[in-house]
């Protein structure tokens, strides 16, 4: 039987001395936000009971987990998600807390991804939740918050915008069941013309159904709201329109015109989510790193229905990239390496304490000979070698 002694599982790797520090640099910066906000850090347990992620609502398929049983039995998932086991949580365990409350994360989440495609099955994410609360305000605070987080970890970046009930609004209108509208939601957000021209197609002509198809191409400026409302004239999407036209000159009068784009076609996990969706992006990264919204559904599912929002951000996407900032350096080398002769270790340790306290940094020198010692720091690149006793 063939051992994987030297290999790490697909869609996984390991995190290497620059990557941490970088790593740490990022999660970091985002943090500081998150506090500065009020958030407070939850962490969630690594394994859940399925029944958690088997709601309608998760819009994670039972083949995206890994699965394992408990001693009884009882089917188990490594994490795929921090949404859901924070809504468990404050539903359990914060029921008596005052609302609105505001949570945030720093953890892995696992998704079995059998093609890969250049997908990781193990992501870091940081995010937010704030619960308890619905309205403009809370929006406001959410987007943000999602804003200021990008903003503290690149300059070149954009946030697009979109409600789940324009979307949700049109499709009811048209004799579809569940599979069939959900086939259309995933070539809405995948911009799949030719499948999304062909789901239409077999239905029969109506209002509904022209908008449905236009809503990938509004994707742009203020000028979406004006087009869109011609095709969505006379529905109830109109209403969801007004709303984020609302949101959208509220974040422009804070200066954020230039970083805001509104995406119509913006329909990911629609069971899910019930207002404003929103993802981010940054400039030399692909896919979104950022992507959240408004699910005020979620928590009734607990029994304890409140408002709540939030939204997390793929660190590791944003690490990889600011590694790739030839700007940044995250070189762990000292600035000094001490050696001690026989008898002097301690003396050197205390040296390098010392250095390290005013600044400089400093490392104790664990060679055996001086010429060890300075072999090592020429092949490291540190710069000073200092021999005590």
């Amino acid at each position: 039987m063939k051992k994987y002694l030297k290999m790490t599982p697909e869609g996984t790797k390991d995190f290497l001395f620059a990557e941490c520090a970088a790593m740490d640099d990022v999660c970091g910066r985002i943090e500081s936000v998150f506090v500065t906000r009020g958030f407070k850090r939850v962490i969630t347990p690594g394994i859940e009971f399925y029944d958690l992620f088997s709601l309608p609502c998760s819009g994670i398929s039972l083949e995206d987990m890994f699965k394992t049983t408990d001693n009884r039995g009882r089917l188990m998932v490594v994490r795929p998600d921090s949404t859901l086991p924070i809504a468990r949580m404050v539903a359990t365990r914060l029921q008596n807390n005052i609302m609105p409350v505001r949570l945030y994360y720093k953890q892995a989440v696992y998704r079995n991804n059998p093609t890969l495609t250049g997908r990781r099955n193990e992501l870091m994410q940081m995010g937010v939740e704030l619960l308890g609360v619905k309205g403009v305000r809370a929006d406001l605070e959410i987007i943000t918050t999602a804003v200021q987080a990008l903003k503290n970890v690149a300059s070149d970046f954009r946030v697009e915008l979109g409600h789940a009930e324009v979307f949700d609004a049109l499709s009811d209108e048209l004799e579809i069941n569940d599979i069939e509208k959900e086939k259309i939601r995933l070539s809405i957000e995948g911009k799949n013309y030719s499948a999304l021209n062909n789901l239409l197609d077999r239905l029969a002509p109506c209002r509904a159904v022209s908008a449905i198809r236009s809503l990938p191409s509004l994707f742009g400026g203020e000028e979406i709201f004006e087009k869109a409302r011609k095709i969505c004239e006379g529905t109830k999407a109109e209403q969801a329109l007004d709303y984020l036209h609302k949101i959208y000159d509220s974040l422009r009068a804070l200066g954020l015109g230039e970083k805001l784009i509104i995406d119509l076609g913006l329909v990911q996990r629609n069971d899910y989510y019930t207002g404003i969706v929103f993802t981010g992006y940054i400039n030399g990264i692909g896919d979104a790193v950022l992507s959240g919204g408004r699910y005020d559904a979620l928590l009734s599912e607990f029994d304890a229905p409140m408002g709540a929002a939030g939204f997390a951000i793929d660190t590791d996407a944003v690490t990889l990239k600011t590694l790739a900032d030839a700007k940044r350096s995250y070189s762990d080398n000292p600035a000094v390496l001490i050696y001690a002769k026989d008898g002097f270790e301690m003396q050197a340790i205390e040296l390098a304490a010392k250095l390290n306290g005013e600044g400089k940094k400093a490392q104790f020198s664990v060679l055996s000979t001086l010429e060890e010692t300075e072999e090592f720091a020429r092949k490291r690149g540190i710069p000073e070698v200092i021999t005590v006793g």
